[in-house]
């Protein structure tokens, strides 16, 4: 019976809609010979000549244009091809920042999922990603850490400046040789210590101009990463021009590839009065050393990389990290008492000779 139903309903919207269905098909043929009767072959011609002449216009009145203004033919092209490159560059900025925003996202959608998966019984492990201003503490009166000697660095201090994160599991030191400024050698060094001090999903390129505007500088030029080696592991590294308003200097970028590492560094380094290379880099970079107050596994870090440290390169100063390992104990000391001291000085004395007989007259 619902079969039947639904046939009888069918058949009825047919003769309903029937008359109105032909009326459009018929309407639909009229329209399809009208358009297959248009020869657009005239039309296209037309617009052709008309595009043709519009850029024959375009052409004249740029031609003519920059001379009516005072402006030469080949200063209009420079600014042409400067405007070309500002938006290129300005594209190219946005493309990455976006591309970096997008796989911050993507990292915190995938927290919880990546929470859900841990073993049970295990500890939940955080994830790092690149610490914002309002996460660090800064610290007022430093205590140095590490210590780098070189001549190329001459004797002069650095200025060091210090930060810690909120939770006190990770510290930052600045430490800046020289004045960018002054045509002297100019060294900055960002070295991260703790859990995630190598996390980060930004790109070579933006974390370095991230890093430079904070110091007042800006990256003109750059070249494509390439890694070099050092004690403490590879390095990537690029060549830069760095400004700071109408002055600008030719330096080589560097830091460490984003990874698992609680021992980071980052930074650039300036030489005078030629440009910096990556060998004077890398032979920089293994003559740094502790100075103090670090924990037991930055020590151990530091003794086990003095095994990969080039030729040459040794500070001008043994390192404490090189003569002792930081996991044995030291030889236990020879004491000495008071009442052994006298008995061997006085084994040790030569005794007397005993001296011939004098002759009775």
């Amino acid at each position: 019976m619902r079969s039947i139903d639904a046939v009888s309903m069918v058949q009825a919207g047919l003769r309903r809609f029937g008359p109105g269905l032909a009326r459009a098909a018929a309407f639909g043929r009229i329209i399809g010979a009208r358009l297959a009767a248009i020869d657009l072959v005239p039309f296209l011609i037309t617009s052709a000549d008309r595009i043709e002449t519009g850029a024959r216009w375009c052409m004249r009145t740029g031609r003519h244009l920059p001379a009516r203004l005072g402006i030469t033919g080949a200063f209009a092209w420079r600014c042409a091809a400067a405007l070309a490159g500002i938006g290129l560059t300005a594209a190219l900025v946005t493309g990455l920042a976006a591309k970096d925003e997008d796989q911050l996202q993507l990292a915190s959608l995938t927290l919880p999922a990546t929470n859900v998966t841990e073993q049970p019984g295990t500890s939940p492990r955080r994830v790092r990603t690149a610490a914002m201003a309002e996460d660090w503490v800064a610290i007022p009166r430093p205590t140095a850490v590490f210590n780098l000697e070189a001549p190329e660095l001459g004797r002069e201090a650095p200025l060091l400046e210090a930060r810690r994160s909120q939770d006190g599991d990770r510290r930052e030191d600045l430490l800046s040789f020289g004045s960018f400024a002054e045509p002297k050698p100019h060294l900055a060094l960002r070295l991260a210590t703790g859990e995630g001090a190598a996390a980060g999903a930004r790109s070579f390129m933006v974390a370095l101009a991230t890093e430079a505007a904070l110091r007042g500088l800006a990256v003109e030029r750059s070249s494509a990463p390439a890694p070099i080696e050092t004690r403490f592991g590879p390095l990537e590294t690029a060549d830069i021009v760095l400004a700071a308003g109408a002055e600008s200097r030719a330096c080589v970028a560097f830091r460490t590839p984003p990874g698992e590492a609680r021992f980071a560094m980052s930074g650039w380094w300036c030489a005078a009065p030629r440009p910096g290379d990556r060998r004077q880099l890398s032979c920089l970079i293994d003559r740094l050393d502790l100075a103090g107050g670090a924990d037991q596994e930055l020590r151990g870090l530091f003794a086990r990389s003095e095994l990969k440290r080039q030729a040459g390169c040794a500070p001008s100063r043994p390192s404490r990290t090189s003569s002792l390992d930081m996991d044995a104990s030291a030889p236990a000391l020879r004491m000495k008492t008071a009442g052994t001291e006298p008995a061997r000085i006085a084994a040790e004395l030569p005794k007397p000779r005993p001296r011939p007989a004098r002759r009775q007259p």
